[in-house]
């Protein structure tokens, strides 16, 4: 990765699984409430922006990678979360709450993912 060194992007990964490890668990407990459902899921969607903030500044942190490089520190942990809930889905989807909240779970974490790299490419482009 340009401009990242192996510690930083190793660091990057293994955030990346531990919030969609994170986010899958509290879904499985979340989507049989209904959150996934009706009117509540927009909420739900809306409220994943804020929720990731703090996880993307955490990667900042934790990476330890210039403002510019934190879009990139995110598309890292972004990308080995994905492919943890690629693998999940297909074959071990009890870890979302059941049968029935596998795709709405997966959605839902997918679009966690896009919001982690909007913010992170929001902050890496923002003046100080």
């Amino acid at each position: 990765m340009a401009g990242m060194n192996g510690r930083q992007i190793l660091v990057a990964a293994a955030l990346g699984v531990i919030l969609w490890y994170a986010a899958a668990v509290l879904l499985s407990v979340l989507a049989p409430m209904g959150v996934l459902a009706g009117t509540a899921r927009l909420w739900t969607y809306l409220l994943i922006f804020p929720g990731t903030l703090p996880f993307v500044l955490l990667m900042w942190r934790a990476t330890g990678v210039p403002r510019h490089l934190l879009g990139m520190a995110m598309a890292v942990g972004t990308t080995a979360a994905m492919f943890c809930d690629g693998v999940a889905l297909a074959w071990f989807p009890a870890l979302y709450g059941g049968e029935a909240h596998v795709a709405a779970s997966g959605a839902a974490i997918l679009w966690g993912a896009a919001a982690g790299q909007l913010l992170g490419m929001a902050i890496a482009g923002s003046k100080k």
